[in-house]
């Protein structure tokens, strides 16, 4: 089988511009036909409260599970197995349990604070809490949490052979729903195919890796291994490096849904608080699962060799390798399956912005999404690695939805609490928490940049 190979930089190049003239197109298309195929977009022309077409007490609570479990997987996955590198197995484990308990406990004060705020919108609930600052607050951070989200599944595209075709497939088929539909099942399915390959895969890959490791194409059991450095192959528990400021921000975006909790919530049949809380404690029981388990054996496999997106590191050891070609179109099917669906929000909050009691306009609906498209495709391309995408959105729009929002809209709404209560003491604490997960956050990886920038700089003149 032959293969047209080219500089690796001219081809990353070449798809990427090719990337920014082609996907826009599709995304495009899909965008403006999709809401007058299935009426996902209702809410755009006035005629529901909520960006998604819902159907009250509609959803059993299976059907929730799975649909909320699909709404925190995402392309954060990809990032896992890089944080417990730089991170260690204990370490890593003790955050991704403390990020999965904090997640919990801020859906727990979210539907507590919108049965007694009286709204299943997050927007409303920031209006009603602080007004038009707390209804911005929210609008932001759910426009930043989804633009990053949209940008992080479209950057694995850039890296794959299979680009047009995740460019054409997922985007001509993909007309989903709301937060119902077999779009999810589907997605999710493929992060399950992704996951059992990560673990078959180590069994297959040697470590250490050998010497000419890059686009080996002949079997593993052929392979000359390098042995002399056998001691990168014992996995770490604790490890404090530049990157591992890098790992919670990753946790907190990879666990980040809470936009979809209220919809789906008001969706849930025979609708109850605990009921709703039971739904999110399966789904993230379900993800954590997933998410040690991809993040163990991408680290097991590749230890301190991994990179921020783990599917491209695969293909540095496979050239072409027929499994791992199908585990990466279906993940690039999966995390591009969503892109659709998050740009709803964006455009509807950027609408409701500039033009709110203005009546449906098509310029305008047809400039906002290609603007949108035009930011994202632009960011993908200049965006050093998926890392800084993980990085930036976790420590900033994802704490602002699971720590600080949640628990400023529980203390200020929940008037029957007094402030000595213990809930109220306990989302105080959680809401100080997380001012001081963004503040460190931010300032350590805009540190790390800085430094890389001056590093670059640096072995720039030196050449």
């Amino acid at each position: 089988m032959h293969r047209c190979y080219l500089n690796e930089r001219t081809e990353n190049l070449y798809l990427q511009i090719m990337h920014l003239m082609v996907c826009p197109i599709f995304y495009y298309v899909k965008s403006v036909i999709s809401p007058w195929m299935l009426l996902v977009s209702k809410a755009e022309l006035g005629f529901l409260p909520h960006v998604f077409h819902t159907v009250p007490g509609s959803a059993s609570f299976g059907m929730s599970v799975f649909n909320l479990g699909n709404a925190i997987m995402g392309s954060g996955i990809l990032g896992l197995a890089y944080a417990m590198a730089n991170t260690g197995i204990a370490m890593f484990v003790i955050l991704l349990v403390a990020v999965a308990i904090f997640s919990l406990y801020s859906v727990h004060l979210l539907l507590k604070t919108a049965n007694e705020g009286g709204s299943l919108v997050y927007e409303q609930l920031g209006y009603k809490a602080f007004g038009i600052p707390g209804k911005l607050a929210a609008s932001c951070s759910i426009t930043m949490q989804n633009f990053g989200g949209t940008t992080s599944n479209v950057n694995p595209a850039n890296r794959e052979p299979l680009f047009f075709i995740n460019c054409f497939y997922p985007h001509g088929l993909c007309f989903v729903s709301g937060y119902l539909g077999y779009t999810s099942g589907f997605s999710l399915l493929c992060m399950v195919f992704f996951l059992i390959v990560v673990i078959y895969k180590k069994f297959q890959i040697p470590c250490p890796l050998p010497e000419n490791f890059i686009n080996i194409t002949v079997n593993v059991s052929q392979l000359q291994v390098n042995t002399t450095d056998e001691e990168c192959c014992k996995p770490k528990y604790f490890i404090f490096n530049s990157q591992t400021v890098y790992a919670v921000p990753i946790l907190t975006f990879a666990f980040v849904c809470h936009p979809a909790i209220l919809p789906m919530y008001e969706e849930l049949k025979d609708r109850s608080r605990r009921k709703m809380q039971n739904v999110a404690n399966v789904s993230f029981l379900g993800m954590f699962v997933m998410y040690l388990l991809a993040a163990l054996f991408g680290y097991l496999t590749f230890n301190e060799a991994v990179e921020p997106e783990l599917l491209h590191t695969y293909s540095k050891v496979y050239s072409f390798d027929v499994v791992l070609l199908i585990v990466r179109f279906a993940v690039l099917t999966a995390v591009t399956l969503t892109v659709p669906v998050v740009l709803f929000p964006i455009r509807t909050s950027v609408n409701q912005l500039l033009g709110a009691s203005k009546e449906f306009n098509w310029p305008r609906h047809i400039c906002i999404t290609v603007a949108l498209l035009v930011c994202v495709n632009i960011l993908v391309i200049f965006v050093p690695t998926i890392r800084d995408i993980f990085g930036f959105i976790g420590a900033s729009a994802a704490a602002m939805l699971i720590f600080i929002l949640p628990s400023a809209f529980y203390i200020k709404l929940v008037k029957k609490e007094s402030m000595k209560s213990i809930q109220k003491i306990g989302a105080t604490l959680f809401l100080i928490v997380g001012f001081m997960v963004m503040i460190c956050s931010m300032a350590l990886i805009i540190a790390d940049w800085i430094h890389n920038a001056g590093s670059s700089g640096e072995h720039t003149d030196g050449h």
